[in-house]
């Protein structure tokens, strides 16, 4: 008889398997793990082409997505913890862009389970932030390794290989279990979205403390079902938000977590501690959304490790791959630019 653990893991395997080609590609990696025979950046980024086909132009994944610019509001919080321009008090230029972690790029928004936002905070003396999040609040899996393994498995024929791939990694619970029981909502603007990755800020003393940071928001929450989420739509959250930010902006406040010495800050699965130090750095607004076909967001590549000074990546290798795997992506869509028509110029990369 399967212990409960893994009888709530064999629960959770088909709706892991539905949103894992959703969810897993924002954390794609490529052939720094394994040998360039056995991987590369183009056979991973391949891998999430759906059965329906490449939405050609688009992200390979995340493809559905809408831009949106604002600003980001630094209250000085920050500067205890890093010597970043952009945690200096002040209001800082954002280009952003709400999505939905799937390849198809017309998906009916009820069928995504896992919601993106990525930003670029620019500050005045050339330097950027780039981050892209998502409002699950662990990774499926603790390594890269792992994540390929998972992405074979959920693309396999055989009807054993998540069972056998989530009794190999027990960690995957932890995701199946928020995947399964939390809750929905009707809005990007009522989602907490989370770094998931770790990094590491440095103050002007030259001390380092590895962070990780979330985007809560200041809009309460309120629960929909999926089956009522599927009435209002397939794009119900672009004409929500494009409709909520024309009434008013819409915010969220950055609160960035510290880790104690002996937190995992390599592995993206495991959450730290809920008594950890937490700091309220700045509140990010959302002014304006845009459609991505003509945004300033659609050639945008929310490279995790696009960092100011005072900010670097940690141990957690999870963001060296996913830039690799962006670069790959950004090159295929940006070739197929005519089968994805724009009627302005956009932002480069």
């Amino acid at each position: 008889m399967a212990a409960p653990h893994q009888s709530h893991v064999f629960a959770s395997l088909a709706l892991i398997a539905v949103v894992i080609a959703g969810s897993a590609a924002a954390f794609a990696y490529t052939a720094g793990w394994f040998s360039p025979q056995r991987l590369t950046p183009g056979k991973l980024v391949a891998a999430f082409a759906p059965p329906s086909g490449i939405a050609l132009g688009h992200r390979r994944n995340h493809a559905k997505g809408i831009c949106f610019t604002g600003v980001f509001e630094a209250n000085g919080a920050g500067s205890e913890i890093s010597h970043a321009s952009v945690l200096a008090r002040g209001q800082y230029p954002v280009l952003g862009r709400f999505n939905l972690a799937t390849p198809d790029a017309t998906a009916p928004d009820a069928t995504v389970r896992v919601r993106g936002l990525g930003i670029r905070i620019s500050t005045p003396d050339g330097q950027e932030w780039r981050s892209a999040m998502i409002d699950a609040p662990v990774f499926a899996v603790s390594t890269p390794e792992a994540f390929y393994g998972l992405l074979l498995a959920s693309g396999s024929k055989d009807p054993n290989a998540m069972k056998a791939f989530a009794m190999a990694h027990p960690e995957l619970a932890a995701f199946g279990a928020w995947e399964k029981n939390a809750p929905w909502t009707g809005s990007f603007a009522e989602d907490r979205f989370n770094s998931l990755n770790s990094f590491v800020f440095v103050d002007g003393s030259g001390a380092e403390r590895v962070v990780r940071w979330s985007l809560l928001p200041a809009a309460q929450p309120i629960a929909v079902s999926p089956e009522e989420l599927a009435k209002r739509g397939p794009d119900f959250l672009e004409q929500e938000i494009s409709q909520r930010v024309a009434s008013a902006p819409q915010r969220w406040i950055m609160v960035v977590t510290v880790a104690n010495s002996d937190d995992p800050t390599a592995d993206p699965s495991k959450p730290w501690p809920v008594d950890r130090r937490t700091i309220d750095v700045g509140t990010l607004t959302v002014q304006q959304v845009q459609a991505e076909a003509h945004g300033p967001c659609r050639d945008i590549n929310f490279d995790p490790t696009v960092l100011p000074d005072g900010m670097r990546t940690s141990d957690d290798p999870f963001p060296a791959a996913r830039s690799a795997a962006y670069a790959k992506s950004y090159d295929l869509r940006t070739a197929e630019a005519k089968d994805y028509p724009r009627t302005t110029s956009g932002a480069k990369p």
